[in-house]
């Protein structure tokens, strides 16, 4: 198919892929979800997730790991005597050169030259300088000393201004002297900048159109110039003071042989000292230690101090322990830069997800102004719990039937052949029309109706319950790992119940040393606290009041706990605590349920522990109210609760 003329196609530049799929919040949520039922506040738990990462997102742990071991890298592997070590390397050329051009001539000037290079000092640097105007015999000698000279500039330069080595490759005098001149317009615009003069942007857009070349930050204003510039001058003081003293002093003294024009140094010299004054808050004083065997020269040293420097506010940056800090903070340019593009990708989706997480709607204020987990993220988690669920009934007892054929119940749009006993209304267009197709089929002319033609409606059980779920908030519940199935639980339950069952009426109980009733929110919020007592007495007080108020409905209590009673609540209304369990706690826990069990309520006891005690009492509890007990494990604990519900809801 040909393309209409006037339509190009390529990549998208304008922001993010407008046919990316939406970013999958389902594992940061579920993340979260178990942080924040296990103990952690809402905003602490969003911190860790991002800190921990998803299955397919490296978090901020792991991106600050690859930056530190990326730090550790470049100072084990470099050291930063590269130049000096160039420099002798092209002096030692120089000088076996000179002496092989020597030894031939026996002339006297020829061993005066020989007693001069004899009598060199033993210095890199010094031996440079003395031989600024020695006569050289030997080609190669002269063009070894040319290129010290050269490489020095370059070095210098590179040092200073990213790039400047590669673009003076085979310097002339011609581009000495240009570089001379950047430089002296260079501090010339700095100083016109520091003493406030008014005509400094048309002196800038001067100096870029002179000299733009040299820069390859491409800098918008002069004080982009200066930054990038003061970042650069940083990096290359802060390479001086990771040397030794005597390398220190060896490129000091060498650099006044810099393209053999000792201007070159002394420009060099005013532009850190302005850039000092310009930006005293770079990094101009600390060092670092390299301990490689890779020697750098002077720009791969300052380019390798300026990563170090990046390394290290990125390192800040992903710790986001400064005040308001948010991933949009990250330099996801910085971080491809030395880590590669993998760690930007991970970078941007945990960015991502910090985003739309905000963005969704799934946390909210609360009125003491912290920060919860709103409505729409209990669904969410309480959808995970129960696909949980709903797998683990399956894999035990197969898929459990939800439709009944009782009279009261309500319309399902289908319907089905009729058997004997059922009670619900025909499906008249249904049955009439398979009654045509099988007089159809074998060729009569009347129409008549057949025992095998009928079909009734089909109706879902609409039958209504009222359902208290009593979970045991004891101590020992946190202490044995048993607080977070707990949460699970009813989160489950709850699911189900508000999108499965609707006209049920769900109470969550909490009982410790006292008992209240709680909203989902709260109950996933809850605290683990250290107080004595199991008061099962309070919470199935609470739970006969729930079903008096639902008098048409069927009762349902379900109980999680890991320990017999050992608190009471007294007439007026404080708890009664004793260990072992005192004889009046057990008569009104018992007796609760006997009262349970007039409202036609069976309690269904889920028991965590194989405490003998525990099982004991619990046993009588489930004769008493004609129940049962459950001792399922700490994973099962879900799926055995919503299958009792659903068990005894169908009962």
């Amino acid at each position: 198919m040909s393309v209409p003329e006037g339509y190009s196609y390529g990549p998208y530049h304008e922001g993010p892929d407008p046919l990316a799929p939406p970013i999958d919040l389902r594992d940061a949520l579920d993340e979260i979800g178990q942080d924040v039922m296990g103990g952690s506040s809402p905003r602490s738990a969003l911190e860790e997730m991002l800190r921990r990462g998803t299955r397919n997102t490296a978090g901020l742990d792991e991106l600050t790991r690859r930056v530190w071991q990326r730090r550790s890298e470049i100072q084990r592997r470099n050291n930063l005597d590269g130049t000096l070590q160039e420099v002798q390397r092209l002096l030692n050329e120089a000088l076996d050169a000179e002496r092989r051009a020597l030894f031939p001539d026996p002339s006297d000037d020829a061993r005066l030259a020989e007693a001069e290079l004899d009598a060199l000092p033993p210095g890199t640097a010094a031996a440079v300088r003395e031989l600024t105007d020695y006569q050289w015999r030997s080609e190669q000698g002269r063009q070894n000393y040319e290129q010290i000279r050269d490489l020095l500039g370059r070095e210098m330069l590179e040092s200073r201004f990213e790039g400047m080595k590669q673009a003076l490759q085979g310097t002339t005098l011609e581009d000495v002297e240009r570089v001379n001149q950047m430089l002296s317009d260079l501090n010339a615009l700095l100083d016109a900048h520091a003493r406030g003069l008014d005509d400094v942007d048309e002196r800038f857009a001067e100096f870029m159109r002179r000299h733009g070349e040299f820069f390859l930050e491409n800098p918008q204003n002069v004080d982009e110039l200066i930054d990038a510039l003061a970042a650069r001058a940083a990096a290359a003081q802060r390479m001086m003071n990771s040397m030794s003293e005597e390398q220190r002093n060896e490129l000091m003294s060498l650099a006044q042989q810099a393209f053999g024009d000792p201007r070159l140094a002394q420009q060099l010299s005013n532009l850190d000292a302005q850039l000092r004054s310009l930006r005293p808050g770079e990094d101009w004083t600390s060092s670092a230690r390299f301990r490689g065997q890779d020697p750098l020269g002077l720009g791969e040293g300052a380019q390798a101090m300026q990563d170090l420097a990046e390394l290290d506010a990125l390192a800040e940056q992903l710790a986001q322990s400064y005040p308001g800090a948010r991933l949009e903070d990250i330099d996801v340019e910085a971080l491809e830069r030395q880590l590669g593009k993998d760690s930007g990708v991970d970078a941007r989706r945990l960015a991502e997800l910090e985003r739309e997480l905000r963005r969704q709607g799934l946390f909210e204020r609360a009125p003491d102004g912290s920060l919860r987990l709103s409505p729409k993220a209990l669904r969410r988690l309480g959808q995970t719990a129960l696909a949980d669920v709903v797998h683990a009934l399956r894999g035990k007892t197969g898929q459990r039937e939800q439709e009944s054929a009782g009279a009261a119940g309500e319309p399902t749009g289908a319907s089905r052949p009729w058997r004997f006993g059922d009670m619900q209304p025909w499906d008249t267009s249904r049955t009439v029309r398979n009654a045509v197709l099988r007089t159809a089929s074998v060729g009569g002319g009347r129409v008549a109706l057949d025992v095998s033609d009928v079909e009734v409606v089909e109706t879902e059980h609409r039958s209504r319950a009222a359902v208290a779920l009593l979970v045991d908030t004891s101590w020992s519940m946190v202490a044995e790992g048993r607080w977070l199935p707990m949460k699970r639980t009813a989160l489950a339950l709850h699911q189900l119940i508000t999108t499965r069952f609707r006209n049920d009426a769900l109470q969550l109980i909490t009982f410790g040393r006292y008992a209240q009733t709680v909203e989902l929110e709260e109950l996933v919020g809850l605290d683990g606290v250290w107080e004595q007592g199991t008061n099962a007495h309070h919470a199935l007080l609470l739970a006969g009041r729930h079903l008096r108020r639902h008098p048409d409905a069927q009762p349902v209590v379900l109980m999680v706990t890991d320990g017999e009673p050992t608190a009471h609540l007294e007439a007026d209304g404080e708890a009664w605590f004793d260990y072992p369990p005192a004889p009046e706690t057990l008569y009104k826990t018992v007796s609760e349920v006997d009262r349970l069990a007039k409202l036609g309520a069976s309690v269904t006891v889920f028991r965590l522990g194989d405490d003998p005690r525990l099982e004991a009492f619990v046993d009588l509890l489930a004769r008493r109210s004609g129940g049962r007990v459950v001792a399922p494990d700490l994973d099962g604990l879900g799926a055995a609760v919503v299958g009792d519900y659903l068990r005894t809801r169908r009962r």
